[in-house]
């Protein structure tokens, strides 16, 4: 599987959701702990904060790439994720809202550009099938 990858990111977590994490290139090193909605402190990141990170700027790259495929210029813009932890019977599960900011494209030409993204984005295909994922354009 790594034979074709142009990119191996590697990070290491003690802990759970109450203990740190960081990558092996020290750029990213985090205290984790729970949420106050979920009886935490609030003090440190959490798993569905870097996933939704993640996910946006995976997003963006994957955006920009259809986008100069068609010709669009963007203008100033931006992406917004929100990754949400529900409950379900056995456990729980994620679910994803990505809302695009693009106010100087035409908003149907975004939301073409919206589903063209989620369509080659790193993200979108590692969660297709998984986690509902709404797109939308603000």
């Amino acid at each position: 599987m790594t034979d074709a990858a142009v990119y191996t990111a590697k990070a290491h977590a003690v802990g759970g959701r109450q203990g740190t994490a960081k990558t092996d290139d020290g750029h990213l090193d985090v205290q984790l702990g729970y949420p106050k909605s979920m009886g935490g402190d609030g003090q440190g990141t959490n798993p569905e904060q870097l996933f939704a990170t993640g996910y946006a700027a995976c997003f963006l790259g994957a955006l920009g790439l259809v986008a100069r495929s068609q010709s669009v210029k963007l203008g100033e813009h931006s992406l917004d994720s929100e990754v949400d932890l529900i409950e379900d019977d056995v456990s729980f599960h994620i679910g994803v809202r990505l809302t695009l900011n693009a106010p100087e494209v035409d908003r149907a030409v975004a939301e073409d550009l919206l589903h063209k993204a989620h369509q080659v984005c790193p993200y979108s295909k590692a969660t297709r099938g998984n986690v509902v994922v709404e797109l939308k354009v603000a």
